[in-house]
């Protein structure tokens, strides 16, 4: 069986490997701000430093969710969403991976001190480190779009439920040949061992 006729299992889970990365990686320190007052450092997470980070990261996962599920049109347009948002993603972490601005942080240097505006941020921020997430996040995304640009390219060729199964003895049996793990899981939903053979 071709890569192009299996396309959905490796899409599917790299969506949700891309989405879950994601939500983890919102939860963690992205950057270290070291305070030019000679106070504590800093610690920012990825939910503060991209508000988008979170919520596109959710959005992903149920874009692989219903992937698994979707008609041959909608899949098309879940993956072309599903692209778009890695897109996104990749242009506002890189920056942040590799040389974060001051700015990145102005929100959590709000908080934590009560002075606002570009004045007091160079006043109070002597220095912004990243730790190692962004790059994590970063790699998430990459796959994102990697999986995402695989299922446009394939989703046509993808085995549609209706042509799996076939009526006769009461039961419905797929057909012959080997099924990835989402073929396996439709064959359970509708009440059907995938691992019993045609008789």
């Amino acid at each position: 069986m071709t890569l192009a006729s299996r396309g959905r299992g490796p899409s599917v889970l790299g969506l949700i490997l891309a989405g879950g990365a994601g939500v983890i990686s919102s939860t963690q320190t992205w950057l270290v701000v070291q305070r030019a007052d000679g106070a504590a450092p800093l610690a920012v997470a990825g939910a503060d430093v991209l508000a988008l980070l979170a919520p596109l990261s959710l959005a992903v996962l149920a874009l692989g969710a219903a992937l698994s599920i979707a008609g041959r049109v909608l899949r098309h347009v879940l993956a072309a969403l599903a692209l778009a948002a890695g897109v996104l993603l990749i242009v506002l972490t890189a920056p942040l991976a590799v040389a974060p601005p001051a700015s990145a942080a102005a929100t959590a240097v709000t908080d934590a001190t009560g002075l606002a505006g570009d004045a007091a941020l160079d006043e109070i921020v002597a220095a912004v480190h990243p730790t190692a997430w962004p790059s994590v996040a970063l790699v998430g995304w990459i796959l994102l779009v990697t999986v995402s640009m695989l299922a446009l390219l394939t989703a046509r060729r993808w085995k549609s439920g209706g042509r799996r199964y076939r009526a006769g003895g009461g039961s419905r049996r797929h057909d012959s040949g080997p099924l990835d793990p989402v073929d396996s899981w439709d064959e359970l939903s509708h009440g059907t061992d995938p691992t019993d053979g045609p008789r």
